[in-house]
């Protein structure tokens, strides 16, 4: 606080502890993340809770993703198909709505649900389980929260997050050929030729690969804003909010970041 005399104005300087806060975060995450990753390999494996997390974070799932993949493979390939009737190109309009789907619409629209879903449920069961000092009671008997309730937990993220991409992958697909071969009377032969001409088999590799790292930072920015609460139950459902809009930030970034080094790294098909 800096007062000036004459001027009648206070002016208000931002610490140093506020403004390095979110470098702290930061770092607490990484060193979660990391933590998580030394501790999946420690003995003994929480087997039952990693089953239960597993088939809950499936149940809340499965049935939106599915939903949700229907109209984003229509949306794709109605606008496909449209710019490709424009520039007379519609052999190809199997082939690119097709690896839209599965290497972006797909890994996204499975960590979004699995962070809205999973993800604050996560959040919220860690964050009650602080406030009512149950994790700090483990601690105190020697058992590690992180091993026991965290480790179990990431890992059924980031499952789900796999095998509900290859799910949506499907649906989707069919999804677009459908409103294109019915809706912009398209042909069948026309639409699987160009997806067989145009797709490889490091593009379901890159999708399953966005998958997996999705789900890892779902559960671990989850996990880490559950573990973090502050100002009691109001705090928890604050850190709820907060760990789906950082995961959906983080998740576009990485995206982002996995494109461009997969179109650097692995060359187009015939080229």
């Amino acid at each position: 606080m800096d007062h000036r005399a004459g001027a009648g104005t206070v002016t208000h300087r931002p610490t140093p502890a506020r403004v390095l806060a979110p470098l702290w975060e930061t770092g607490r995450l990484f060193a979660l993340a990391a933590t998580v990753a030394r501790d999946t390999f420690r003995r003994p494996f929480p087997l039952r809770e990693f089953i239960e997390q597993f088939w809950f974070v499936a149940s809340v799932t499965i049935l939106p993703a599915a939903l949700v993949s229907i109209p984003f493979g229509a949306v794709i390939a109605l606008q496909v198909g449209s710019l490709t009737q424009q520039l007379g190109a519609q052999s190809f309009t199997g082939g690119a709505s097709v690896l839209a789907v599965i290497q972006q619409a797909s890994p996204l629209i499975v960590a979004l649900l699995i962070s809205g879903a999973g993800g604050s449920a996560i959040c919220a069961d860690l964050g009650s389980r602080k406030i009512r000092e149950e994790l700090d009671a483990m601690e105190v008997m020697g058992v590690s929260p992180v091993q026991r309730l965290v480790v179990p937990r990431v890992l059924a993220t980031m499952l789900v997050a796999v095998l509900l991409n290859g799910m949506v992958s499907v649906v989707g697909t069919l999804g677009g050929y459908f409103f294109n071969v019915i809706m912009q009377s398209g042909t069948p032969g026309a639409y699987l030729a160009s997806f067989s001409a145009l797709a490889q088999l490091p593009d379901l590799w890159i999708s399953e690969i966005k998958a997996l790292i999705f789900g890892f930072l779902a559960g671990i920015v989850a996990a880490h804003r559950g573990l973090n609460p502050r100002g009691g139950p109001k705090g928890v459902g604050d850190a709820v909010n907060q760990s789906v809009v950082i995961t959906f930030l983080l998740l576009f970034f990485v995206n982002m970041v996995l494109t461009a080094l997969y179109l650097q790294l692995v060359p187009a098909k015939g080229a």
